[in-house]
């Protein structure tokens, strides 16, 4: 009752607001006449103290005083024939529409709540929800673990129900049971009798809980996927990873060229794919298609790699760490070496010392502001390191700030900083960058089904 009384008096204010200019008596508003003829008769007071003061002769005040007056009569006259057409039908539309509008707004109001509202439905605060009180921890997050117990337990009543199979595939990946999910995956697929975004799902668990590499069962279930669906681009991305894993790399290289080729403009994965295929085309001596054209910076030649070649493992690493030390050296003279602060990047890459690989990036990302690729080698430097439980670094969160001012739809950058954001009991913040980042992602996706899981754990 309390709740329709507010309704109620809230209406009343909003209509008050709205009628009240068409209610007021606008009868007694001055005329432009009655405006002009007071200026008038000021003039006329203003003419008889210039007169005392001896500012205007005799026959000068006269003289205006007549125009004035002149124009006074005038005004009157305009101001009686303004007056004579004002009737009482004049006031009676304002006021019709003042009564029809006092009525029928709340009458519409009433009538559109009756037919889409629903005014029986009992209410269901936050602590009457013991099932979903259940599943959440002390701040309200949704705890996984209880989630896992919840869903096995709605299987084990309904084990026919795909989605909840997937549900609980789904919820085992975000906690990194990588097995269970498969096992999970593996169960929705037989009841949706081979759908192929769950081949692939169930194909991406096996390749994680196998330590990344794409196992006889995964390929079976990614050829099962892509007989499916030939345009699936995870199963292509992990068919291509099995190829270079074989040796192929020539062939892996193709066909993740080729994926990225289809792949829409603001693919989630396209950063991953590009980086695959360097990483591959480095160990494997051939020229990553993407990388730019190198400097003519001074840089080991095909003699000082053949050389490197032949010296064990702990000879090759003092070797390339000498190489770049001298190419650090020399940056400090030539600062603004694009290419010289790009390769120092990728090797201390190689060499395993993620900061200063991000500070070398974040050099060039001086020297080329606007580049995406050079801030997206910058972030994973910074991240390298970084387990999943910990905190981003600041300057990660920098950079992908400064990523997400280039390119608003970038869906990594969204993501972690949704994360920071959650992280910091910025729940609204959070929302807004997950909520943005579900319009860039494609609906069917996993990555979309992660995201909206992630939003949905978020308290209220």
């Amino acid at each position: 009752m309390l709740v329709w009384l507010s309704f109620a008096i809230l209406a009343a204010l909003v209509i008050g607001l709205v009628i009240w200019p068409l209610a007021v008596d606008r009868s007694g508003v001055p005329t432009r006449a009655a405006y002009d003829g007071a200026v008038y008769r000021d003039q006329l007071k203003d003419i008889a103290r210039d007169l005392k003061r001896g500012l205007l002769t005799p026959s000068e005040a006269a003289s205006a005083r007549l125009e004035i007056e002149r124009r006074l009569l005038a005004t009157a006259e305009e101001g009686e024939q303004g007056a004579r057409p004002v009737a009482a039908h004049a006031t009676a539309a304002p006021l019709v529409l003042t009564v029809a509008l006092a009525v029928l707004v709340p009458l519409g109001a009433i009538a559109v709540y009756l037919v889409h509202g629903a005014s029986r439905v009992p209410d269901q605060p936050f602590a009457a929800r013991e099932a979903e009180r259940a599943l959440t921890d002390a701040h309200g997050t949704l705890d996984l673990d209880k989630t896992v117990v919840a869903l096995r337990e709605r299987l084990k009543a309904d084990p026919s129900s795909a989605e909840g199979w997937l549900l609980l595939a789904r919820t085992q990946a975000a906690r990194a049971h990588w097995q269970e999910s498969a096992e999970a995956y593996h169960e929705a697929l037989n009841l949706t009798k081979g759908r192929p975004d769950v081949a692939a799902a169930y194909a991406e668990m096996l390749v994680m809980a196998a330590d990344g590499i794409v196992t006889a069962a995964a390929r079976e279930a990614l050829e099962m996927a892509l007989a499916r669906d030939a345009k699936n681009p995870s199963a292509r991305y992990y068919l291509a990873l099995a190829e270079a894993q074989a040796g192929n790399v020539k062939e892996a290289i193709d066909a993740w060229q080729a994926l990225l080729a289809e792949a829409p403009s603001d693919a989630p994965w396209a950063q991953m794919v590009h980086k695959r295929i360097g990483d591959y085309a480095k160990a494997a001596g051939l020229p990553d298609p993407a990388a730019p054209a190198e400097s003519s910076s001074p840089g080991p030649n095909a003699d000082d790699v053949a050389a490197a070649a032949q010296l064990s493992p702990e000879q090759r690493t003092e070797t390339v760490r000498g190489m770049v030390e001298r190419l650090a050296a020399r940056l400090k003279d030539t600062p603004d070496d694009l290419q010289g602060w790009l390769r120092l990047g990728r090797a201390y890459e190689v060499l395993k010392e993620p900061e200063k690989a991000a500070d070398a990036y974040a050099h060039a990302a001086k020297l080329k502001p606007n580049d995406l690729s050079i801030l997206t080698h910058e972030i994973d430097a910074l991240m390298a390191d970084r387990a999943p439980a910990d905190p981003i670094p600041d300057t990660a969160l920098a950079a992908l700030k400064q990523l997400l001012a280039i390119d608003a739809n970038e869906p990594r950058a969204l993501w972690y900083l949704g994360v920071a954001a959650a992280r910091a009991h910025e729940v609204s913040e959070a929302k807004a960058y997950w909520q943005k980042l579900l319009t860039v992602l494609p609906a069917d996706s996993d990555e979309h089904k992660m995201v909206s899981d992630a939003l949905g754990a978020l308290p209220n």
